[in-house]
């Protein structure tokens, strides 16, 4: 049977841990075979060298823009090359475990509404708050590694195995932009607002958006990846394990945006879903 989705990344300076991506991808996809989109933006990390050389059957592409799409606007651009039914997203620091594409696959075929399906999420408690919340599994920095030299593939590739075994629920909310959606659902909804570009408050711009237009939003256990933790926007390597100051700023200056877009700021549901405007 021939493929139903497109994996799509949009990255930017992010080279070791894209290779892990893009590795996992596939090795333990379902469809390992998909096509496969990304778009690199204003890397100048050795990046663009790797994706003209690699072996990984990848289409890609390269842009220096001024004026930066951001990962937002990548997911656009990457959205626009799709030509499947289903668009799967990932980011650069995930490292995905066996069949989380089919399984977000098999979950969107239940339902009739527009839906969007999530992967579980497994991460190092890189920012020390220590606080798992549903969706997302927070542990010890040490306990599968932290970085992409330290990570422990084979205990993940167990863990994940036993996780997906052992359990079987739902939640309805999104785990940030990843996972499985439509082509058509995504154009229909317009994606990501530009206003937000480079990063950040896109996503809940995005979920509310989608909300007010009855979308539905799944997370299922069935599909687990492994999230490094916002290492393509924070840098955290770059500035000594602190969040840079693009994105600091970005974070203020989106968080007004945010508010004159929609008259106010998000209200958060139970599952830690945007659920609204207070």
């Amino acid at each position: 049977m021939s493929s139903p989705l497109t994996f799509c990344i949009s990255t930017y300076n992010n080279l070791n841990y894209l290779k892990l991506a893009v590795a996992s991808v596939r090795k333990n996809s379902y469809f390992k075979n998909s096509r496969f989109i990304i778009h690199a933006e204003n890397c100048t990390d050795g990046t663009n060298e790797w994706l003209q050389n690699n072996d990984y059957n990848i289409e890609y592409y390269i842009e220096n823009n001024k004026t930066p799409l951001g990962i937002g606007g990548g997911m656009n651009f990457c959205a626009d090359k799709v030509n499947t039914e289903y668009i799967m997203f990932l980011h650069s620091d995930f490292y995905v475990a066996k069949d989380w594409d089919v399984a977000c696959w098999e979950e969107v075929g239940k339902h009739k509404e527009p839906t969007w399906v999530f992967s579980h999420r497994v991460e190092p408690d890189i920012f020390g708050h220590g606080q798992s919340r549903p969706g997302t599994v927070v542990i010890p920095k040490d306990s599968m590694g932290s970085y992409y030299h330290d990570f422990d593939i084979d205990f993940f590739e167990q863990w994940s195995d036993e996780f997906v075994k052992l359990n079987s629920f739902t939640y309805p909310k999104a785990e940030g932009v990843s996972g499985l959606i439509s082509k058509k659902n995504w154009d229909l909804i317009g994606g990501n607002d530009p206003i937000f570009a480079p990063t950040s408050w896109e996503d809940i711009d995005l979920f509310l958006r989608m909300k007010k237009a009855n979308y539905k939003f799944v997370l299922t256990s069935k599909s687990v990846v492994w999230h490094f933790g916002a290492r393509g926007s924070h840098r955290l390597e770059e500035n000594n394990g602190r969040t840079s100051d693009r994105q600091l700023n970005a974070e203020v200056v989106n968080a007004k945006k945010f508010y004159d877009k929609w008259n106010g700021m998000p209200m958060f549901d139970e599952y830690g879903m945007v659920c609204g405007i207070k």
